[in-house]
């Protein structure tokens, strides 16, 4: 019997996987909607694999974090990563944290359907396009997120979503000067000359609205 855990705080989503993954003959599909739950899930059921969406409850990139306590607490179950976030940078940071696979949220039905296939046969995913942008990502200079850290790529995520200093530093559990720092650092690396811009660079490279996903999907969302 395949079980599946399915990481993501859209209701509509969660529908939409289950009978995506129903359909193609899964038996157990199960259902967590917060980093805790998905980890809480993840040890308490031991499932086969584990897709999971990288911005949970509007908390940045928090997903990356579950990727690697996911990661740490077991090598071999399959990961597959199910974002929003098209950026070559953001899918390399998830295979480093240790994802399985990356599909995007505006792929088909039958790319998840390929993607999850993929990893629970234990072999990598992702679409040709961007693999070959996360291959060139190493000699392409002008990627304006190639050189920036994780902590730094979590608070350029936060900042997309509109959240101030304050609002950063007590989701990410740091000093509001630490959040200081880090926005000075990513305006230097970005080129900005203000936190406007700075905000305006970060919804440029990380903004995007997940459409939602209802009845049988021809897109996923």
């Amino acid at each position: 019997m395949t079980s599946v855990l399915v990481i993501d705080d859209h209701p509509i989503v969660l529908q939409g996987c289950r009978r995506l993954l129903e359909d193609a003959g899964v038996e157990r599909v199960l259902e967590a909607s917060t980093v805790l739950g998905g980890y809480r899930a993840f040890r308490r059921e031991k499932p086969d694999v584990v897709i999971v969406d990288l911005a949970l409850h509007g908390n940045g990139l928090s997903g990356l974090m579950l990727v690697r306590r996911l990661r740490a607490q077991n090598t071999r179950t399959p990961i597959l990563v199910f974002s929003m976030h098209g950026d070559p940078v953001i899918a390399s940071r998830a295979l480093e944290a240790g994802a399985t696979g990356y599909v995007l949220k505006d792929s088909s039905s039958g790319a998840l359907l390929e993607a999850f296939e993929r990893v629970r046969r234990g072999q990598p995913y992702m679409s040709h396009d961007l693999a070959m942008q996360v291959a060139l990502l190493g000699s392409r200079k002008e990627a304006p997120l190639a050189d920036i850290t994780p902590r730094e790529l979590q608070t350029l995520s936060l900042l997309a979503e509109g959240k101030d200093y304050a609002l950063i530093a007590h989701e990410l559990g740091i000093s509001y000067k630490t959040v200081a720092n880090t926005c000075s650092a990513l305006k230097s690396k970005l080129g900005a000359n203000s936190l406007p811009e700075l905000v305006r660079c970060s919804i440029q490279y990380l903004s995007s609205s997940p459409a939602g996903m209802g009845g049988r999907p021809s897109r996923l969302s």
